[in-house]
């Protein structure tokens, strides 16, 4: 019998990235399904907001359906051109935690997507970002296309972010958090 591989746990993640009630986090590339965005909702509760942010204009209009038909109160989508300097229309510093869920790997301007989720992060406030292990997976994007994970330690340390924890989540992905200076 095969052994069945996980992606990864979206609760492990949320309490790596210690989110708790209250907070402002932003899912920068939610993605039309919103794959941690409703949780993320639960986890903040009515006195927090989750930022929704997508380039893709169809994907947050699916989004915006299940908010309406799942009465979500606490979540704002965006449409953003994340590789665009100051194109996110959410004030500066004012995110405490954003998640980057395998979402740079998408970018062919990595430092420049890096740099405009910074810019929307509090002073030691926290950013997770979570891709595909370098090495040949039975999914995902190719080797070519994946994140290598000391060029982006290198582009985070230049963008003012400290590496406070470098895991391993499910049998694919690296995860890495980091606290802004």
């Amino acid at each position: 019998m095969p052994v069945q591989k996980k992606l990864f746990s979206i609760k492990e993640i949320i309490t790596k990235a210690k989110i708790k009630e209250g907070m402002r986090v932003a899912d920068f590339g939610v993605g039309a399904n919103g794959y941690f965005l409703f949780e993320l909702s639960k986890v903040v509760g009515d006195s927090g907001l989750v930022y929704a942010i997508d380039i893709i204009k169809e994907a947050l209009d699916n989004i915006n359906r299940i908010i309406k038909l799942e009465n979500y109160k606490n979540i704002k989508t965006v449409w953003s051109n994340l590789e665009k300097n100051k194109a996110t229309k959410i004030n500066p510093m004012s995110v405490d935690v954003g998640l980057l869920v395998n979402t740079l790997h998408q970018s062919t301007n990595r430092i420049d997507m890096l740099r405009e989720v910074v810019r929307l992060i509090k002073k030691n406030g926290t950013l997770l970002v979570v891709d595909w292990v370098e090495h040949s997976t039975p999914m995902g994007p190719k080797s070519g296309y994946k994140v290598n994970k000391e060029n982006l330690l290198k582009g985070a340390e230049r963008l003012g972010l400290l590496l406070e924890d470098d895991s391993v989540v499910g049998d694919y992905h690296y995860c890495l958090i980091f606290k802004k200076i």
